[in-house]
């Protein structure tokens, strides 16, 4: 199994220590995700219940915002905040003895944010991709993502989250995650992930919402992200940054 949430930092060997030590430890992966509960919850599931692509290369991830108000969860601050915690991380990597071109386990911050109604999306990838913070975007919302693990869902969304979340709502079965004799779920009840969403004995949930997010994502011919409509790479998070092979 991937391994869950760890310490706050690498576990320090001054002087670098062997290979054999550099090599074992898992990769330290932090993430500033926008919404407060969604996300988090996503990824503890993903997490507990995830196959590693590689024997041997574990994640151990942290939140990096659990406790942020919502005025500090929009995109640009988000990032500047993820740049922060990477510089600091980094630091530690090097006292570890790690190296970024040599070493799987060099640590990684990873900031998951939708498209919504942030004025900001532009100048916060730019500024991400400047220093090194990676960037899990979905278009109009996360939602997309979870919708996708039930449908191949192309339609634009108008930019409008709830349209996406009550599409999600209204999938067979979905209501019943929430407990066998419920038929219908509030917006706020939804937010709340449930294993049976996006898990599958077989694997072929995440096969599925990764291919059709892939498709819908090649249609998106604009250089500016504020028109992807729809769009969702949060695959990529699961399998550059999780190292995961799939759930």
């Amino acid at each position: 199994m991937a391994r869950t949430r760890g310490g706050d930092g690498i576990n320090r060997r001054k002087g670098g220590g062997g290979t054999k030590g550099r090599t074992g430890r898992p990769r330290q992966v932090y993430v500033f995700t926008e919404g407060e509960v969604t996300e988090p919850e996503y990824i503890d599931i993903i997490m507990k219940n995830g196959t590693p692509a590689k024997a041997g290369e574990t994640v151990q991830h942290h939140i990096g915002n659990p406790n942020a108000e919502s005025k500090l969860r929009k995109p640009l601050r988000l990032v500047q905040e993820a740049v922060r915690t990477l510089r600091k991380v980094e630091r530690e990597a090097k006292e570890a003895g790690l190296k970024q071109d040599r070493d799987w386990n060099w640590p990684q911050v990873w900031v998951l944010f939708d498209r919504d109604d942030h004025l900001s999306i532009p100048e916060a990838r730019r500024l991400a991709e400047k220093e090194g913070v990676k960037v899990a975007y979905s278009h109009p919302c996360f939602e997309l993502w979870r919708l996708l693990h039930y449908t191949n869902y192309t339609s634009s969304f108008g930019g409008v989250c709830g349209d996406a979340n009550g599409r999600l709502r209204s999938r067979p079965g979905f209501a019943a995650t929430y407990g066998r004799s419920v038929r219908s779920v509030s917006e706020t009840q939804s937010k709340h992930v449930r294993e049976e969403q996006v898990l599958s004995e077989d694997g072929s949930r995440y096969r599925d919402a990764k291919r059709y997010a892939q498709a819908i994502n090649k249609r998106c011919d604009s250089p500016n992200p504020n028109d992807w409509d729809p769009y969702t790479d949060v695959w990529r998070f699961v399998e550059e940054g999780l190292l995961l092979g799939g759930y």
